[in-house]
């Protein structure tokens, strides 16, 4: 008997399986400060992480493997690339076969893939016992995209240099956010296409993230006429339609709306709940892809 409860104690202390919800973000604030000699951009940006989320799974394998709900993304997915990466780092010899379910709408500026890779990271820094601290996978993120290591952190945070600079700010104030995702083409290549269309004209001096900076620190909140997102000085001539549906936005909200990283997904913070889930029918009756969520904060499930 006592054989059979010591084996169930060293069963039950070994992680076979984990799921982690992989949160959406908004950008409050976006600016690109200039260009690096390697043509990649420097941006200063106030990331929020949201209550918008992909499921993923993990489960220990022999190989690494991919099953994605969105049958698209099957195939050069930021997942696989941060798991080879993992495994590449720890010389770690598992493998893990994942389950990605697709929730936060891709390739429109709310990081979702980003996010996906860095739960990867979290989730096999668990399932393989390797322990890394948070920084050190902050470092690794970094090596995937310059989206990716926010969500390390999660809440709302200060983004800088090509995004691998991540300074934790005091998590905003409760805030409901609605977010819609005009219905325009997916474009490959999007985020550089609008890279490459900024000049040196469109370059900032940080100045609107330190004006927000001011604001959260004595409000802990930022209101719509303190957000500004760069992009949207391109974004309108790279989407020809997007003018159209901020335009049908705004007057449904009756506040100013914004892109989040290079868009075209817009969204506006709002007072309360029943504002928003108003404001939110009322677009979803036009036939228009709209969504309530929350700000995230930091330590919470996904955040």
């Amino acid at each position: 008997m006592a054989e059979g409860v010591e084996s169930f104690r060293l069963t039950w202390n070994i992680i076979i399986m984990l799921t982690i919800y992989a949160p959406a973000k908004i950008n409050l604030v976006l600016e690109v400060l200039g260009k690096y000699d390697d043509d990649y951009h420097r941006i200063r940006s106030i990331a929020q992480t949201i209550t918008l989320y992909d499921v993923l799974s993990f489960e220990l394998e022999k190989e690494i493997s991919l099953e994605c709900s969105e049958a698209s993304l099957q195939t050069e997915n930021l997942v696989i690339k941060a798991a080879k990466l993992f495994q590449e780092v720890t010389n770690c010899r598992k493998g893990v076969r994942i389950r990605l379910h697709k929730n936060i709408p891709w390739g429109v500026g709310l990081g979702g893939g980003s996010s996906d890779a860095t739960s990867t990271l979290v989730a096999l820094n668990t399932l393989w016992e390797v322990n890394f601290p948070p920084s050190q996978l902050a470092h690794l993120a970094a090596k995937i995209g310059s989206d990716v290591p926010l969500f390390v952190y999660g809440g709302t945070t200060l983004v800088e240099g090509r995004g691998e600079k991540v300074t934790l700010l005091p998590d905003v104030t409760p805030t409901y956010f609605v977010l819609h995702v005009p219905p325009l083409p997916r474009m490959p290549d999007k985020t550089s296409k609008l890279y490459g269309k900024l000049s040196a004209a469109n370059f900032t001096r940080g100045q609107f993230v330190h004006a927000a900076l001011q604001t959260l620190e004595q409000e802990k909140t930022l209101p719509p006429s303190l957000m500004f997102n760069i992009f949207e000085a391109v974004a309108f001539d790279v989407f020809p339609q997007l003018n159209k549906y901020k335009g049908i936005f705004e007057q449904t909200v009756s506040l100013p709306v914004h892109l989040t990283g290079s868009g075209p997904c817009l969204f506006t913070p709002v007072q309360n709940k029943e504002k928003a889930n108003e404001v939110c029918l009322s677009m979803q009756r036009r036939g228009l892809e709209c969504y309530v969520v929350t700000s995230l904060p930091r330590g919470e499930p996904g955040g």
